[in-house]
């Protein structure tokens, strides 16, 4: 097979696993993990082009986006960028050990496991194939033991799994930002929760805990986040003009906010986490984390929706969690803080967020719910 061309694989973990080891060793060929259910493998399909020739001749693995605030992007990884990843986490966190994965390996985060067993020679543990979290963690054999998770498997184990949680020498946290709440938690029980700070562009994450991993560069302009290293991201499949727009001077520029305390990264939002309502710039997780101080909020999600009266309306999505508060409640809540304007205009109740397989909340699918 031309190395130009590539290959759509299943996104099951001994599939990628196989195909990760080719890329890895020489021996195999550039390839894109896909999921078994049809419309996320049609999106990933989409936003990969496997029909089309590569446009590096570099190239390991194309990863689609989850799309989880827009459409689904190709992202081109090189052998050297997972390696990069790979090889700085290790070190950051003592030293090479065996990965128990508990997520899909389609996702970078999930494939960053993978990547990280190969170059460790241990073979990964995967948590699907064993009745429970904690049995699975029962079969690891190496004497350094990690694995990775979004907070709201944390979350969920911190309740039904410690003793399996304190087994692990580290947990890294991707995927969503960690609350304080649950960083408490975790401490709390005794177990090693790393808090890192990534995206597939960056090869997984390459900011644990505040401090970038090794030869990873951070800046900051006008409060936007710029990433440099050797985990970069080649650019996005078949948009150079996309590439182009984010890649500017060696510097990957990021659509997230943050600032430097203490020389430690602090993430804020995204930047499109501002909007400006009825006049008023309207600061979202803000909104979000002040919900979430409340007593009968179990979850929430605060998103800006286009309104003609407003011009972005502020809508919060609610998890009650012992029974539902009601709109008035909560706007009065979020002044006693917050401006008033802020407060969320509308308050839609739920069951649950829905989530993406990638563990991100699904922005898209609330955002119809209003349509």
């Amino acid at each position: 097979m031309d190395m130009t061309e590539l290959r759509l694989v299943p996104g099951t973990p001994s599939a990628v696993l196989s195909a990760l080891t080719g890329v890895l060793d020489g021996s195999g060929t550039p390839f894109a993990p896909v999921p078994a259910d049809r419309a996320a493998a049609e999106r990933v399909r989409q936003a990969v082009a496997p029909d089309e020739p590569l446009e590096t001749d570099d190239c390991a693995v194309v990863l689609g986006t989850s799309g989880s605030s827009g459409e689904p992007k190709g992202v081109l990884l090189s052998k050297a960028a997972l390696v990069a990843s790979a090889s700085a986490t290790h070190d950051r966190l003592g030293g090479p050990g065996q990965w128990l994965l508990p997520m899909h390996p389609y996702f970078v985060g999930g494939l960053q496991i993978l990547t990280r067993s190969v170059l460790a020679g241990l073979s990964p543990v995967v948590a699907a194939d064993h009745p429970s979290f904690s049995a699975a963690a029962g079969v690891m054999t190496a004497a350094r033991r990690y694995t990775a998770m979004v907070p709201t498997q944390l979350s969920r184990y911190l309740d039904t799994e410690v003793e399996a949680l304190r087994s692990f020498d580290a947990i890294v946290i991707g995927g969503a930002a960690m609350p304080l709440e649950l960083k408490q938690r975790a401490a709390a029980a005794g177990v090693t929760a790393i808090p890192a700070y990534g995206m597939t562009e960056t090869g997984s994450g390459c900011v644990y805990a505040g401090e970038p991993l090794q030869g990873t560069r951070l800046a900051l302009d006008d409060g936007r986040i710029l990433i440099s290293g050797p985990t970069l991201f080649s650019g996005y499949r078949l948009r150079p003009e996309l590439t182009a727009e984010v890649f500017q001077d060696g510097w990957f520029r990021t659509q997230d906010r943050g600032r430097l305390v203490d020389g430690r990264l602090q993430v804020i939002g995204r930047l499109d986490d501002v909007v400006i309502s009825g006049g008023v710039n309207v600061t979202l997780p803000a909104v979000q984390a002040r919900l979430l101080e409340h007593e009968g909020v179990g979850d929430a999600v605060v998103l800006g929706v286009p309104d003609a009266e407003w011009g972005t309306r502020v809508v919060a999505f609610v998890v009650g969690r012992t029974g539902q508060a009601g709109r008035e409640e909560l706007r009065d809540f979020v002044a006693e803080t917050l401006p008033r304007t802020w407060a969320p205009r509308d308050v839609v109740q739920l069951d649950a967020l829905p989530m993406l397989a990638s563990g991100k909340v699904d922005r898209q699918l609330l955002l119809e719910r209003l349509r």
